[in-house]
């Protein structure tokens, strides 16, 4: 397994493209992104819940958790400093925040971002899962998603009532926007980890959730439930979600394995499938209806 900077020297600084859009980064999230400067209904809303944070959410928020340190939860940092080093970035911030529920997530500026981990996902997650999910994050600040994704965790919170007017038609567009940004930003936490298979282990415990029930799990089984969620009306909800359906990220991650990019980073040698070609299947995954991906 080689580091990012390792990768990318050879590359010949083809890491990054317009918009600081990583080379692993999926192509529709990058289109989509670039778009929403162009959309009035968004940046109005993400103008008003970024200001929003800058002044009431962010004391808040660090004044309810700890901040992660060389001294301070050394364990999770030496996870960071690794994430760092795969991606070729600076350390990101990091503060566990007390909760049971197993989730992370990245928040605040372009200018001062950090990642939340919860208690409960340090608790049932290994090394490498805490990998892939602080690779994950680190990835949503390598990939410039942080503003945009910031206001739509505020918005889902219902943090801008009083913005009500400009919020729903900016809401839907960046959930449409961040079901592409998660599956980027999954590539960015599989190149974080020395096991392969540890994410799919992160998925499926975030789809538990005992640790009781762990050692039951068949992924083969939960796997299987993907293509019994194609059809019927119900799979229209995924519309108005934030995330893929996690059998479907399973699967995405798995054609980005094929991919030469990946082969060539983590030393499987040549051959490979070209980015292009991966993206057009992960959409063909991800899609919600035909034509949605």
């Amino acid at each position: 397994m080689t580091t990012f900077a390792e990768y990318v020297s050879r590359r010949k600084g083809e890491a990054f493209g317009g918009d600081g859009a990583s080379r692993y980064a999926y192509a529709a999230d990058v289109a989509m992104l670039r778009t929403f400067r162009n959309i009035k209904p968004v940046e109005l809303a993400v103008a008003a819940v970024v200001r929003m944070f800058k002044d009431v959410q962010r004391n808040k928020l660090l004044g309810t958790m700890i901040r992660v340190g060389p001294e301070q939860f050394p364990s999770i940092y030496a996870v960071a400093e690794h994430c760092a080093r795969r991606l070729d970035v600076p350390v990101p911030t990091i503060y566990v925040a007390n909760s049971p529920v197993i989730n992370a997530y990245t928040f605040g500026t372009d200018e001062e971002s950090f990642i939340v981990v919860h208690g409960a996902l340090v608790d049932h997650f290994d090394e490498e899962e805490l990998k892939f999910v602080i690779g994950h994050e680190t990835g949503h600040i390598q990939n410039k998603h942080v503003v945009y994704g910031t206001a739509l965790i505020l918005m889902e919170r219902s943090v801008g009532a009083f913005l009500r007017w400009v919020l729903p038609p900016a809401e839907l567009a960046l959930q449409a926007w961040y079901r592409r940004a998660e599956v980027t930003c999954d590539r960015a936490g599989l190149l974080c980890v020395d096991d392969p298979r540890a994410p799919a282990r992160a998925f499926l415990k975030m789809a538990c959730g005992s640790k009781k029930l762990y050692d039951e799990i068949n992924p083969d089984a939960y796997l299987a439930q993907l293509e019994e969620g194609r059809t019927g009306l119900g799979r229209f909800s995924e519309l108005f979600a934030s995330h893929p359906y996690l059998p479907k990220r399973i699967q995405a991650l798995r054609v980005f394995e094929e991919s030469a990019l990946y082969r060539e980073f983590s030393g499987a040698g040549d051959g490979g499938l070209p980015m292009d070609e991966v993206d057009r299947r992960t959409g063909d995954i991800i899609q919600v209806v035909a034509g949605a991906a």
